[in-house]
């Protein structure tokens, strides 16, 4: 990328006179597509319209739609424009969505006729007033283009960009909110791990409201003048078929895409031949931890190098990343990547190697506070630079990370911690077992114990004694949950990403 892109409108102009013809979006089901001077031409007119409307210079714009065409270009081209987008979580409960919509401070919301019923059920929680547009994320024009287009104002990498809420399982939602320099390090620094250049087009389903969707998936091969096959959802059953039709190169996923995956591959005997999949240098995987039985069962089945990776809203999504070579770590998401870590004790003492404790982050792509949030900006920093994470974990002797769970989640049995994920991974050993989460509830002899909530793969069972006489010879009686319930699905976020909290909601059912 050109030396001078340090903020994304400087990236789309760049890009608009280097390949102005080159597609920057594939929207399969319609079968649409942005290229990097369409979207150029659209950022212009929807920065007019805007105007027209009397929205705030820098003002923010509230997106609540899935995937689509429409739904890519209002997110770039609101930003590269100067303005500040939100996209909300569309899984959201209706109190948590209606707090996001009056804290952020939009001015306008376009939403989906999908998602209207959802909506709805909201706004008589909300305290504000903004417009709302009705507009079909598969829509090839928006209602912008009717307005003459205009230059788009001069901006600088000091400007937000993004407001982005977190998914406030644990309490109130936190606004994180990122300048034009924290996404441009962040893509910068993710083009370069994963040597991405313009050549490369990306297959990624993951929602446009979560950041890996938004830093990962869209600003990343924005930022290296890319490609982008975005579908709706995931679909097991389209998902290599649309590798191969767009061609990517590399495949965008979490633990549980990469499960399903497994799974529709060994039970229906069907999987694509590696002279298919020629194309895909790697696959990735983030926003939750990879068990390292499926990581090398999805390479063996599939051929394809899965690079495990870790990032969080607060730093524009990639902290850590497994090199692509040798060095590569199971169970790791690697080596800090475009930031420093250290590894702290509660009174903020630095720990040697090999010793758990909370990690700290601090860099470029690393959010400089809480939108409208003093408080939680200062219990995030503590005063200095460096964000404190809430994850657990620790620094092996040749610099990679390992993570053992969150701070808030730690499973505290007589005493004793215990990493939900030390759980998670011996229930995924099992043979019948599809996915796994463990989570503690309370106990009167031992303050806490284990409950492990179970999805089966299809057509196979498992009973509750067989599983606990798995988990006494692989755990031990001590870390053998005494609650094992077997569940059709797990309460997860935007990314896939077990909520384990909300399992909690489960004891009595």
């Amino acid at each position: 990328m050109h030396k001078e892109a340090v903020h994304l409108q400087r990236v789309l102009n760049y890009w608009a006179r280097q390949q102005p013809d080159r597609v920057l979006l594939f929207a399969p089901e319609p079968n649409l597509r942005i290229t990097y001077q369409q979207l150029l031409d659209e950022a212009q007119h929807l920065h007019a319209w805007f105007d027209q409307l009397k929205i705030s210079e820098h003002g923010h714009i509230g997106l609540f739609m899935h995937n689509g065409r429409q739904t890519t270009g209002l997110f770039l081209g609101t930003m590269v424009g100067g303005r500040v987008i939100t996209p909300f979580n569309l899984l959201a409960p209706p109190e948590q969505l209606a707090y996001s919509l009056d804290h952020s401070d939009i001015e306008i919301l376009f939403y989906a006729p999908l998602n209207k019923d959802a909506l709805l059920a909201a706004l008589p929680h909300t305290k504000r007033k903004f417009m709302m547009v009705e507009l079909d994320p598969d829509a090839a024009v928006g209602p912008y283009m009717d307005t003459a287009a205009i230059t788009l104002p001069e901006i600088t990498e000091n400007h937000s960009a993004l407001l982005m809420y977190t998914s406030g399982t644990t309490g109130t939602p936190k606004g994180v909110l990122l300048s034009h320099r924290n996404l441009m390090h962040a893509g910068k620094s993710i083009g370069e791990w994963h040597s991405l250049d313009q050549n490369d087009v990306v297959l990624s389903s993951l929602p446009i409201y979560h950041i890996n969707g938004q830093c990962i998936s869209t600003v990343t091969p924005f930022y290296t003048g890319g490609g982008i096959i975005a579908p709706h959802h995931f679909s097991v059953s389209a998902w290599w078929d649309l590798a191969q039709k767009y061609q990517a190169t590399w495949i965008n996923m979490v633990p549980t895409i990469i499960a399903y995956l497994i799974n529709a591959a060994k039970s229906t005997g069907k999987k694509p031949t590696r002279e298919d999949l020629k194309l895909i240098r790697f696959g990735r995987s983030a926003s939750a931890p990879l068990p390292p039985e499926q990581h090398k069962e999805f390479e063996a089945l599939f051929g394809i190098t899965v690079i495990e990776a870790m990032g969080m809203t607060e730093s524009s999504s990639m902290v850590f990343c497994n090199p692509h070579d040798e060095r590569r770590r199971y169970g790791s998401p690697g080596l800090p990547c475009g930031v420093e870590a250290k590894v702290i004790d509660p009174s903020g003492l630095v720990l040697g190697d090999q010793t758990v404790g909370e990690i700290c982050l601090r860099g470029n792509n690393v959010m400089s506070a809480y939108y409208k949030g003093e408080a939680e900006t200062q219990k995030a920093f503590g005063g200095d630079a460096w964000l404190k994470t809430g994850d657990l974990g620790m620094r092996d002797t040749d610099g990679f990370y390992f993570i053992t769970g969150r701070l808030k989640e730690l499973i505290i049995k007589g005493g004793e911690n215990i990493a939900p994920r030390e759980i998670d991974e011996a229930l995924l050993k099992h043979p019948a077992v599809l996915d796994a989460a463990a989570v503690g509830i309370p106990d009167a002899n031992y303050g806490q114990e284990i409950m492990a909530c179970i999805i089966l793969k299809d057509d196979v069972s498992c009973s509750e004694v067989e599983m606990r006489d798995f988990c006494i010879k692989t755990l031990g009686k001590f870390r053998t949950p005494k609650v094992i319930k077997f569940v059709r699905d797990l309460p997860r976020g935007a990314s896939g990403k077990v909520q384990r909290l909300k399992l909690l909601d489960l004891i009595d059912a």
